[in-house]
């Protein structure tokens, strides 16, 4: 077996032609640079726990430290003193916990690019070219040896390099002399994206490099009938059990009409007129009662041909019955209703444009299956690389007061939203459609069309 080894460098996203980061990528992808408020708190929360844990060695060593300053320091009656152990002992404690404080630190921002103040304040950093973990020695060890380094300048060094330099910065992301010195930058990731939610910075990816395509206009439905004087358009001509087949109307008006009165020796057709025309169907769904026949003409029936004397008379075939008018009881489905066939309960339309037919129970996810005693369901396979839709999400069922839908205990939940509210669905309860609403579903949505 031949073994390929691809030793490419990896392609870096979000950078321009000269090779360095594009603010404009990190914008679309919905990263928010951190205020300057925010990062002065994190700074100070940080600094205020330093000085707290080397509290007590301050409090021990300073008397020492001002005397061996003003040179009144004694060796002699410093370890002569009763409480030297104790000085000792916070010295080292103090010590311990500052350099356990400092290591913590420079790991949880290497790796995680956070720290105590920036978990308190929202802050995350990222290396400001891959939007990735910055990196321990870099990321953190240099950025903190170049703050230090700017204590040698008492007073001067901080203020300029920590609280002054991100005011220079020309792309006005807030990026100091330290973020240059470790190629970091720190993001607000309450107002924006979280950086290291490697889910939704797929997601924001995948969005950023494939364009959304523009959104056609819907066809016309099948049944739709057409005007006279509209343009030609595609009208059903016939129904069969695998569908519609559609038949080309010129705009020159309809096909001419057969006549009612078939020509002698011929038999009735039973064929509605609707579909053996080529004519549209009528606005409403319910079949219109058949014309009366004229009092005068009867319908007309073959004669019997003349026998001989020597044959029997052959008796007169009987005509096609005509078809048996609708009981007027029926229901008829609203004039302004879709093209809805017999036995369809509701009609859902993918983001995709996918149209589903309800009658009976209907599941959508990447790879849905029924449960033990649900009997038979209708399938429906939804592609989703981003795995943000469960193998069986929803669960889209008829009842005899409408039509309902269960969330199936998805990962990423299902909502519902209805005149621009959204209401989340909870796990196995069911919860009612109506025409016009918007059904959530992980990251993929579908439109309830008719109920």
């Amino acid at each position: 077996m031949i073994w390929e080894i691809d030793d490419r460098a990896p392609e870096v996203e979000g950078l321009d032609a000269h090779g360095r980061p594009d603010p404009a990528y990190a914008e679309a992808l919905g990263l928010r640079p951190a205020g300057r408020g925010a990062r002065v708190l994190a700074a100070l929360i940080e600094w205020t726990v330093a000085v707290i844990i080397a509290l007590p060695a301050l409090i021990a060593l300073t008397p020492v430290l001002v005397q061996a300053a003003s040179g009144r320091f004694d060796a002699e009656e410093f370890f002569a003193r009763e409480d030297l152990v104790w000085l000792i002992v916070a010295a080292a404690v103090s010590q311990g916990l500052m350099i356990a404080y400092l290591v913590v630190q420079l790991v949880l921002h290497g790796r995680k690019g956070v720290t105590l103040g920036k978990a308190i304040c929202g802050i995350r950093s990222v290396n400001v070219r891959t939007l990735e973990r910055p990196g321990f020695w870099r990321g953190a060890v240099v950025r903190y040896l170049v703050a230090y380094a700017s204590l040698l300048v008492p007073l001067i060094g901080p203020v300029l390099v920590i609280m002054l330099s991100p005011l220079f910065d020309i792309e006005r992301r807030g990026r100091g002399w330290l973020d240059l010195a470790a190629a970091t930058w720190f993001v607000d990731v309450r107002g924006g994206l979280n950086p290291y939610d490697q889910k939704r910075m797929r997601i924001a990816r995948k969005r950023v490099k494939t364009p959304e395509h523009e959104e056609k206009a819907p066809l016309p439905s099948l049944a739709t009938p057409v005007h006279r004087d509209a343009p030609a358009e595609y009208v059903p001509s016939a129904r069969l059990s695998g569908g519609v087949i559609g038949a080309h109307r010129s705009a020159a008006g309809p096909a001419p009409e057969r006549p009612e009165t078939p020509a002698p020796g011929s038999l009735v057709s039973s064929t509605p007129p609707s579909l053996a025309t080529g004519t549209a169907p009528p606005a409403s769904f319910a079949p219109p009662a058949p014309a009366p026949a004229p009092a005068a003409s009867p319908a007309p029936v073959m004669p019997p041909a003349p026998a001989p004397a020597a044959q029997p008379v052959p008796a007169p075939e009987p005509p096609v019955p005509a078809p048996a008018a609708v009981p007027a009881d029926v229901p008829a489905v609203p004039a302004d209703a879709p093209n809805v066939p017999v036995g369809v309960r509701a009609i859902l339309v993918l983001d995709t444009g996918e149209r589903v037919e309800v009658r009976g129970t209907t599941l959508f996810g990447r790879s849905p299956s029924a449960a033990a005693g649900e009997g038979e369901a209708l399938l429906v396979p939804v592609v989703d690389d981003t795995r943000s839709v469960s193998k069986t999400h929803i669960a889209v069922m008829p009842a005899r007061r409408g039509v309902f839908i269960v969330d199936r205990a998805s990962t990423n939940g299902s909502a519902i939203v209805r005149d621009g509210v959204e209401t989340a669905l909870a796990a196995g309860h069911p919860a009612e459609l109506r025409t016009g609403d918007t059904v959530r579903f992980g990251d993929r949505f579908l439109q309830v069309e008719w109920v």
